[in-house]
């Protein structure tokens, strides 16, 4: 059976073979638990932690191995950065973050705010982009902590992070970052940008689910912050838990392959994306581009096509696998609220389609998806028209 094409690469991605074949070992000759001190197996798991933590550091410019903290993904990163900096400040201290984030940070920020936090949603510009005077606008004397996510996981847009990170720093507030989007799709140097915790997830670069990281900046200034998982000390007292050796090893080779493959990726999956933007805008009537049409990740392409809701067209496309917007919210029937959050209409934000496109995408997929979309969408106009289905035709 044909599978669909692939293009949600925002929501995850393939294990790379070559990220599987280096976790394999870790599996079974290389089982040991890498917090066993007393004999050869713990030992070897011990050794390739830490050299994975190397290789990881490297990759975002740590300054030690010792900043990065490994955990089950993203969105527990996210989850120990902000409970764990905010819990670590003064009762009542403030959190400035922006009305785009992924859930992972919009729902600790909630919860934070219950708890009797002070929280500011920054709103962001009809491009996506947060206005750098807006969030120092909104920071005061409490503040204790600055997220905003390096790029966004619906509409692709890249945030001016180096600005936020000079701001803060002047501020003497710690910045945080959500860069499971942005690892490998742009160069990121935690030093140069000023970030002093940044949030990642594997299984976005090729590499597998249910691990990630979280870089905590350990000088100029070391980050102070309480564990949000007891049980045994691991990941110097911040991420008790036995580690996950394969996934953590697939984490680091996925880097690896990021630092050497990244730039000629990237531009091969920016040309095909552009594509595929043309290819719908030569093909189809009402096609608009949602966020900015150059800071923006180069694999993402979102749009909206006016009078077509996305889940009647979702699910009128079997042959392709893309999506409205953020995995996580796949299932609501709400528009995105990252495009309402963007000035745009409800019945815009109805009609967004996110194509991802990966690693392992080829052109002759870009231009097959761009005609089955085209051929759909007049199917559904043209029943529009004859009054069989409930979608509104606008030019």
């Amino acid at each position: 059976m044909n599978r669909p094409i692939y293009l949600d690469a925002h929501a995850t991605t393939p294990v790379d073979p070559r990220v599987l074949e280096a976790m394999l070992p870790y599996f079974s000759d290389k089982f040991g638990n890498a917090a066993s001190k007393t004999h050869a197996y713990g030992w070897s798991a011990e050794a390739a932690v830490e050299l994975c933590r190397e290789v990881v550091a490297a990759a975002i410019g740590a300054w030690s191995p010792k900043e990065i903290v490994f955990t089950s993904g993203a969105t527990e990163s996210n989850n120990l950065a902000l409970r764990g900096v905010m819990e670590a400040a003064a009762p009542g201290s403030h959190l400035v973050t922006t009305a785009i984030e992924h859930h992972a940070v919009l729902d600790p920020a909630r919860h934070l705010e219950r708890l009797g936090y002070e929280v500011t949603f920054v709103p962001v510009e009809p491009n996506g982009i947060v206005d750098p005077i807006r969030v120092a606008a909104a920071m005061n004397a409490r503040t204790a902590l600055v997220s905003v996510m390096t790029a966004n996981n619906e509409v692709g847009t890249i945030q001016p992070i180096a600005e936020l990170g000079r701001i803060t720093r002047e501020r003497g507030v710690y910045l945080h970052t959500d860069a499971a989007q942005a690892i490998g799709r742009m160069a990121i140097d935690v030093d140069r940008m000023g970030i002093d915790l940044m949030s990642m997830s594997a299984h976005k670069i090729y590499g597998p689910k249910g691990v990630g990281a979280l870089y905590v900046r350990s000088r100029g200034p070391r980050v102070r912050m309480v564990a949000q998982m007891d049980g045994g000390g691991h990941e110097r007292g911040l991420r008790s838990g036995t580690s996950n050796v394969p996934g953590i090893v697939g984490l680091s080779k996925a880097c690896e392959l990021l630092s050497t493959e990244s730039r000629a990726e990237n531009e091969r999956m920016r040309v095909m994306r552009d594509r595929l933007y043309a290819a719908l805008l030569a093909s189809v009537e009402g096609v608009a581009l949602n966020g900015d049409p150059e800071r923006r990740l180069p694999g993402n392409l979102n749009v909206s096509i006016a009078g077509i809701p996305s889940d009647t067209l979702i699910g009128a496309l079997p042959e392709i696998a893309i999506s409205s917007g953020s995995a996580c919210t796949s299932a609501s029937l709400e528009p995105s609220y990252v495009l309402r959050a963007m000035g745009q209409s409800d019945e815009r934000a109805r009609s967004s389609l996110r194509f991802g496109v990966g690693r392992f995408t080829t052109d002759a997929q870009v231009e097959r998806a761009a005609e089955l979309v085209a051929a759909k969408v007049r199917e559904l106009r043209s029943a529009a028209d004859a009054g069989t289905l409930g979608v509104a035709r606008r030019g």
